[in-house]
């Protein structure tokens, strides 16, 4: 019996020790605070098979697109739940179909630049983009894109966000 409640006292030792000795915020200390994933964009081969798969298959709600001067779309977004994305557009031979990049919602923009910038990545100034989000890209050492974007009032993904049922 001694040598349980030893034993006991041993490990319950041990385990105050380690949670003291190891700090489980250590490891994330040089994370960039205020991002999360928001959307992922592809090109895909056939725009309407793929709109009627993943709004009429999967059950996701189109929040909003956009159309070149004829009415064709160019992208589209479609909405998976209230804040995140899945963004469309036709593939092509200078974009074939497969991933385009994953956007990145970043509670302050300017303050994200400059941290990768401090970190020596190479990032343009935000810019407004067609949904009316400041945006601007960097590349992963994969070569696929990052867009890191800041959803305000006037953007129309925030506007999805405030609509969603």
């Amino acid at each position: 019996m001694r040598r349980a409640i030893s034993a006991v006292g041993i490990f319950g030792a041990g385990l105050l020790l380690g949670i003291l000795v190891t700090q489980p915020g250590t490891a994330q200390a040089d994370r960039i605070e205020g991002l999360r994933l928001n959307h992922v964009g592809i090109f895909v081969k056939d725009l309407n098979e793929s709109l009627n798969f993943y709004t009429k298959v999967m059950g996701f709600q189109e929040a909003f697109s956009f159309k070149d001067k004829n009415g064709n779309p160019t992208t589209v977004y479609l909405q998976i739940n209230h804040d995140t994305f899945l963004e469309l557009a036709p593939a092509s031979p200078e974009r074939p179909a497969g991933l385009s990049h994953m956007g990145i919602w970043a509670d302050d923009l300017n303050a994200t630049v400059a941290a990768l910038r401090q970190r020596g990545v190479k990032v343009d100034d935000p810019r407004v983009g067609a949904s009316k989000a400041p945006l601007t890209n960097v590349m992963d050492p994969n070569g696929v894109r990052v867009e890191l974007l800041e959803y305000g009032p006037e953007s129309l993904q925030r506007k999805a966000m405030e609509s969603w049922k």
